[in-house]
């Protein structure tokens, strides 16, 4: 398989950015021999980031490959690249079906030991009693701890040789009663009394059950973001705290949480439902604002992600302004929390409009571009 031949598209893309790497490739070929031996339907691929393992997997012959990424863009990125090479994988939602019956389930280790946790829960729980896990990632971005985690549901857990960075762990002999038990505390909650909110989420999603210093700072002024306006949208909402806030605090508004995460969004819903206000907000996993009509929303409020995959990168931020401006109504505005060293305020007034900042303190800006 040529490597090579993956691309990124629709995500962002940068010459830093690439669709698949070493671990991708170590993975694959760990689990070759796996592969060639797999009945048709057992093999599973989680949070496989562009598609390098699943059409990898199906490549060398795997027939009905099924996949879940979380990210909707590296979704249709797979399938793009699906089609580039010949081969099919279905695409499935985060639940049962999409490992049941699994004999070999290829996953590209997560950053987040709750992602993780979950992941592993769900295999464990509902894959083959003789399914094999072949886990890899990059070893600047794995630990012990991850040993520890897959040794809660499987009874075995071996290690890999290194390869140009790169390890694999395997996963054998799962524990689907242990599995089953640890599955079902996700999505778990934290109650907030300081902001008056209870955070749902599920694992992996940005700062947890937490809420993060930025969208703490912007909690801190959002009163003052057009309070007349009676629509919303709380852009790459990750746990919907922002979503859930405005909600909580304006009864006539309704709001709109928009994340590209699958797992975002269902934390979204859960964290709406936990403060009462799931009727005035609705959540739907999109890449930006692309179901939202153009020049159609009074406010977007936004903490802008500057990580794709483990890469820093502030294409997505730039991504995102420019939707909310597209989505924007004239005279609308566009609420930004950011890093204040990332200096994003003569971006957002080239793509946005007039911006003026709101509030500032040792490690954050938050800022309201009007648009034109």
């Amino acid at each position: 398989m040529d490597f090579s031949l993956l691309r990124r598209d629709p995500d962002v893309d940068g010459a830093d950015l690439a669709a698949s790497d070493a671990a991708d490739r170590l993975i694959l070929d760990e689990a070759a021999s796996l592969l060639a031996e797999s009945a048709p339907g057992t093999v599973a691929v989680i949070d496989d980031a562009y598609g390098a393992l699943a059409t990898g997997a199906a490549a060398s012959g795997a027939v009905g490959v099924r996949s879940h990424q979380d990210v909707i863009t590296g979704q249709r990125a797979l399938q793009r690249n699906a089609d580039r090479f010949g081969v099919s994988v279905e695409s499935l939602p985060f639940d049962a079906a999409a490992v049941a019956g699994a004999r070999v389930v290829l996953l590209r280790l997560p950053r987040s030991l709750d992602r993780l946790a979950e992941v592993a829960a769900l295999i464990a729980a509902h894959a083959d009693p003789e399914v094999v896990v072949v886990a890899g990632g990059r070893i600047k971005h794995m630990s012990v701890a991850m040993n520890d985690v897959l040794g809660e549901v499987f009874d075995r857990v071996d290690v890999s040789h290194a390869r140009q960075k790169s390890r694999v762990l395997f996963a054998r002999r799962p524990r689907a009663d242990v599995a089953a038990q640890q599955l079902a505390a996700w999505p778990k909650t934290q109650r907030h009394d300081d902001v008056q909110l209870t955070v749902s989420a599920n694992g992996g999603v940005f700062a947890g059950t937490r809420i993060d210093v930025g969208t703490r700072f912007l909690l801190s002024v959002l009163d003052d973001a057009l309070p007349d306006a009676t629509t919303a949208v709380d852009l790459a909402c990750g746990s919907g705290v922002v979503a859930a806030r405005l909600a909580l605090s304006r009864p006539e508004i309704t709001v709109l949480a928009t994340d590209r995460s699958a797992a975002a969004a269902t934390s979204a819903r859960a964290t709406a439902d936990e403060n009462g206000v799931a009727d005035r907000v609705t959540v739907v996993q999109a890449d930006g604002l692309e179901a939202v009509d153009d020049a159609s929303q009074e406010l977007v409020v936004l903490n802008p992600p500057f990580h794709s995959d483990a890469a820093l990168s502030t294409g997505i931020a730039r991504h995102l302004f420019a939707d909310a401006a597209r989505a924007l109504a004239p005279g609308g505005e566009l609420w930004c929390v950011w890093n204040s060293h990332l200096r994003y305020r003569p971006t957002l007034e080239k793509v946005v409009g007039p911006t003026r900042q709101v509030a500032r303190n040792a490690k954050f800006t938050v800022t309201a571009s009007v648009h034109r």
